[in-house]
Order: C-alpha cells, then sequence, then structure tokens
C-alpha cells in the first residue's frame, strides 16, 4: 500500500547550503518521514512538484540536545532528502 505523498514529503527545507545545491546541482532539500525510503522519496516529489528525479541522497541527522542547566532534553532525529532534478525543472517553494 502507498501512502500519500504530503505524508512522505513533509516540508522542504530552506537553508544556505541547500540554496547553495540548488544552484549548483539542480538539487532541492526536503524534510521526509523518517521510514521513507529512496523510491518512496522519489514517487513523491515526482507526484506533488510534476518534475523528474534523477537522483535521492538521504541523511538521518541526530537531535540536538537543548536546554539549560538541569533542564535539558533532546529534540528528535529528522531525516533529510537531497532530490536531483533533470536540467531544466525546477520546484517553487514560495
Amino acid at each position: 500500500m502507498r501512502r500519500d505523498p504530503q505524508h512522505i514529503v513533509l516540508r522542504p527545507l530552506i537553508t544556505e547550503k541547500g540554496t547553495d545545491i540548488t544552484t549548483d546541482t539542480n538539487g532541492y532539500t526536503f524534510l521526509v518521514a523518517h521510514d521513507a525510503g529512496k523510491s518512496e522519496i522519489r514517487r513523491a516529489v515526482e507526484a506533488l512538484f510534476k518534475v523528474k528525479v534523477t537522483g535521492v541522497r538521504t541523511m538521518v541527522r541526530s537531535g540536538k540536545l537543548k536546554g539549560r542547566g538541569k533542564m535539558k532534553r533532546r529534540m528528535p532525529d529528522w531525516k533529510r532528502a537531497i532530490v536531483t532534478l533533470k536540467a531544466g525543472d525546477t520546484v517553487e517553494f514560495l
């Protein structure tokens, strides 16, 4: 059973490094579901934005330790995907 694309690709990540990736290699960064695979991410991005995906790279980022003094807590881990698109395809976020 396939999941809804909005449940796989949660939101775009707009960062300074992500902007550099977009201008250099036509790649876009997304926050994705922690249990999503590369093929699921590929299908979801193609369905949501009507583009052709040529590559998907994923990485799991560990949550940071936040707080002050004795009241420290760990933020949850999250998964980032860098999706490379075919030349000429773009994704508009705003």
